[in-house]
């Protein structure tokens, strides 16, 4: 036992052994690892027989556990290394048989230098233990909610998941298989996790943390009146937990094999697109940098035939002159010289058409493909799917385009100076350059019309995800890009905004509404309007107001208010030297309200454009709105959960809702179509709403009533009474589930439970709750309190399991307003109330009559209660109705 105990202390007493080299925050550390430690079990350690060399090394160490206690104290400053070490050096000369020997070249011992490259502890969050590496505990922090959930039902009071959170390392590298089987092994493991605990609360005392202090003492009580003569129980729940840990581990692996490989080949898909531009963009730029060598090259070529030919002319005229075989010879290197000129210009020209062939072929994938593919993601991401993709590798593309082309023109500008210095017939600078400017002019001009671009479109602030949609009357905002950031075009690019410029729905559709822009509408880009230096201008404070046309307006268009589509129009103009190009773009189509209550149907109008269209242009649209494949659709719909919550629809829950949309007997098929007025305007069912509406009226109740409850997977939402009915009724009785009413156009929640009875299970639900009673109590808060009463009978919860098993109080605990459990001593002497009995609203139904029905729900009567039965009811009566009751 000794032994055991020692060699479970010995690397802590090693490290606290060697020299100071380790660090001030490491010694502490490991002084608070061994004293909890060896305090604890001293008795053992020190009253064992042995002769052992280490055994006075021992005794000694734990004689000054109550001095180092003292140096932890955070009310006094901590002592000098020198001291610590002092206090911690064996009375023999002999190293501990549990730690290393030092070398034969006398040196430090081999852990010496090892606690010099031990890393830094991180700073830490308080109440957080030790950090350390991925550790099984962090891998599943990291698993989607579904898993997250299996993992909530493992821990309960006997052992709390805050005790599985303070303690991840050091449970993990436990044998809690071997403890489980040995009570001597289970019996030290069980009073080392209560030093551990204590190291725990030694943490938050220094960290003057009073209420995870009380928790931990609490943990620590409730673990020694559990298994205190029962170690080995501990061991086996701590045992299979961490079973059950690795199997939820490995089923969440397995789940996501066939997600991850698709998702590994989209993704290496993106990287060998991204690595054939980058390709592609780096061979433009090196053949800009081969052309302006040539050039060069062809220079300094022109220049020296030039200096011949004005050399030879001068010596012609000379007196002395030249001979006329010395004249011949040289004409004949002039002419050499020229045949190598006219080589050299042609294959400049050449290399040009070539890098313009190139830079319009790599122009054309930015243009009709980067980009096109970077708006789409824009327009997803606005109805609320995943984040579209920054554009700063985009305008990096755009960016050396554009600089190149820029090169080409000032390169074709040198082409047509050393053609005015010198030409012939045919020269194929001549013959080319016209061409080759035009044609240079031309992409740069596409270039930069193209990457003028709406970077965030146009949102009102107070109501973030929710954009496209405008009231009137309240301030927008809108962001604009240019991808080619030249330094040139700083503050040189002033941008005009306006409304429904050349549509012709103005005209050519009844009732189109007209609107005026308020607000500053012009604004010059420049690259301090953004974090990342780009080029952009940000409208911040602009705002619409209808035109008021003579007469009232009439209804009588083909088109609602939130049908209606209208668009910004953004417009500049670039001038340099020779250089004047028009830039122009749009946002994405928008909806605008002139009240708030009209949100959520213009919401649906923004969200089926953008899912079914992708040309903005297109403000027609609802004149005659194409139907919906329920694939996308029920795509579109969970990404209005996923947007606001941490959770989507699962494949259930949006069967469901195909059911609903396409009729029960569709089952969902995914080819189903779904017209637009089924979507948002036709009432659903017997219902006096459309199905969006009610689809908004419970993201509403989630996002303000319901949202950590949702996010943990708590409620099951989406399902209907049939189904339902069909997952309970094989339960355990006061087994309940979550689910959204059907007929509340607000959006409500309700919970349905089975109870056994002696032919089939029966299940009871609750009348609705709206936002109105979840204002005044939260909703775990009403499943803690629920009653249900009859007549004469005691009140009772029925609630007692969330579907499939989870209890009550594991699933809602953590949100309940205060907790069940009696205040203890300590808080008895906060301040005086003021007078009042305190009270709470809770919900109590009367029970349903089939429970009455039961001999086991009655409750004896009082005599007075029997006597006023007799008077009503003959004796023989009362015997029969017994008999019969109690015979079954």
């Amino acid at each position: 036992m000794r032994q055991l105990l020692f060699s479970r202390a010995s690397p802590f007493l090693h490290q606290l052994s060697i020299s100071p080299t380790g660090g001030e925050n490491r010694k502490i550390f490991l002084l608070q690892r061994v004293a909890p430690f060896l305090w604890g079990h001293r008795n053992r350690i020190t009253s064992l027989p042995g002769s052992s060399p280490c055994f006075p090394c021992t005794r000694y160490i734990c004689s000054q556990v109550l001095l180092l206690k003292r140096l932890l104290v955070p009310s006094q400053r901590l002592h000098p290394l020198s001291h610590l070490s002092r206090l911690l050096t064996p009375p023999c000369s002999q190293r501990c048989s549990g730690a290393p020997r030092a070398d034969r070249s006398g040196g430090r011992s081999p852990g010496t230098a090892l606690t010099r490259f031990l890393p830094r502890q991180p700073r830490r969050a308080a109440g957080q233990p030790f950090p350390n590496r991925m550790t099984q505990w962090y891998q599943l922090q990291q698993l989607d909610s579904k898993f997250l959930e299996q993992v909530h039902q493992l821990y309960d009071d006997s052992f709390p998941m805050e005790i599985r959170q303070y303690l991840a390392q050091w449970l993990e590298n436990q044998d809690w298989e071997h403890a489980a089987n040995n009570v001597s092994f289970a019996t030290v493991l069980f009073h080392d996790l209560l030093s551990q605990l204590d190291d725990q609360f030694s943490r938050f005392l220094i960290e003057n943390n009073f209420l995870l202090q009380h928790n931990i003492r609490k943990s620590k009580r409730n673990l020694q009146d559990n298994f205190q003569e029962d170690p080995i129980h501990m061991a086996m729940i701590i045992y299979n937990c961490l079973k059950e840990e690795r199997k939820i581990l490995n089923s969440a692996q397995l789940s996501n094999q066939m997600e991850v490989g698709s998702i590994q080949n989209t993704v290496i898909g993106m990287l060998d697109k991204q690595k054939e531009l980058d390709a592609k963009v780096k061979a433009v730029k090196n053949s800009v940098i081969d052309v302006e060598q040539d050039i060069k090259t062809l220079e300094d070529m022109q220049d020296e035939y030039d200096f011949k030919c004005k050399t030879l002319q001068n010596r012609e005229l000379e007196s002395n002159g030249v001979s006329q075989e010395e004249f011949k010879k040289e004409q004949m290197n002039l002419k050499k010289m020229f045949l190598s000129l006219d080589l050299k210009r042609k294959e400049v020209v050449n290399k040009i058409v070539q890098l313009l062939n190139t830079t319009e072929h790599t122009q054309s994938a930015l243009i009709n493909e980067e980009l096109v593919e970077w708006k789409h993601r824009q327009q997803t991401a606005c109805i609320g799917g995943p984040p579209n993709a920054c554009l700063d590798q985009l305008q990096n593309w755009f960016t050396i385009v554009a600089e190149s082309l820029q090169q080409v023109r000032q390169q074709l500008k040198k082409l047509e100076e050393l053609e005015q210095k010198f030409t012939y017939d045919p020269d194929p600078i001549t013959k080319n350059k016209q061409v080759l400017q035009d044609r240079t002019y031309s992409l740069f001009k596409q270039l930069i019309q193209s990457s003028f671009v709406v970077e965030r479109q146009p949102c009102m602030p107070t109501h973030p995800q929710r954009p496209l949609v405008l009231k009137t009357g309240v301030q927008f905002t809108v962001k604009l890009r240019l991808l080619v950031k030249l330094q040139e075009l700083n503050y040189n690019l002033k941008v005009k905004v306006l409304f429904d410029k050349d549509v012709s729905e103005k005209n050519s559709v009844k009732g189109f509404r007209k609107f005026n822009i308020l607000g500053t509408n012009t604004k010059v880009m420049n690259m301090e309007e953004s974090t990342n230096g780009s080029l952009a201008a940000e409208f911040r404070h602009l705002q619409l107001k209808e035109q008021k046309n003579a007469g009232s307006r009439t209804n009588e268009g083909p088109l609602i208010v939130t049908e209606e589509l209208h668009s910004l129009s953004f417009e500049t103009q670039l001038c340099q030297p020779g250089l004047v190009i028009d830039l122009e773009t749009t946002s994405l189509p928008i909806v605008v309200i002139s009240n708030v209550s009209q949100l959520p149907s213009g919401w649906a109008s923004i969200l089926w454009f953008n899912m079914l269209s992708t040309d903005p242009k297109n403000l027609s649209f609802f004149l005659n709105p194409p139907y919906a494949k329920w694939s996308k659709l029920s795509e579109v719909l969970s990404w209005q959960f996923s947007s606001v919550t941490k959770r989507g629809l699962n494949a259930d829950q949006l069967n469901m809702l195909g059911e609903k949309l396409l009729g029960p007997t569709s089952g969902g098929s995914h080819d189903g179509l779904i017209p637009w007025t089924r979507f948002c305007k036709e009432n659903i069912n017997d219902k006096n709403f459309p199905f969006w509406l009610w689809i908004e009226g419970i993201l509403e109740l989630i996002k303000k009533h319901l949202l950590c409850l949702w996010n943990d997977g708590c409620i099951m939402g989406f399902i209907s009474k049939e189904k339902e009915r069909a997952l309970l009724k094989d339960q355990s009785p006061g087994t309940f589930l979550l689910r959204f009413s059907e007929s509340s156009r607000e959006g409500a929640i309700t919970f349905t439970w089975v109870e056994g009875s002696q032919n089939e299970p029966q299940f009871h639900s609750v009348e609705p709750y709206t936002k109105k009673e979840l204002s005044a109590v939260t909703f775990p808060d009403i499943i803690r309190n629920y009653k249900v009463m009859a007549a004469e009978n005691i009140p009772e919860n029925p609630l007692r399991f969330l579907y499939p098993d989870i209890p009550k109080d594991n699933a809602f605990g953590k949100y309940y307003s205060r907790p069940k459990e009696a205040p203890e001593p300590m808080d008895l002497d906060g301040p005086k109330g003021n007078g009042y009995i305190k009270t709470e609203l809770i919900s109590v139904s009367e029970v349903h009559p089939s429970r009455l029905q039961s001999p086991e729900n009655l409750l004896p009567m009082s005599p007075e209660e029997f006597d006023e039965v007799s008077r009503m009811v003959g004796p023989a009566e009362i015997d029969t109705v017994m008999c019969s009751a109690y015979s079954t």
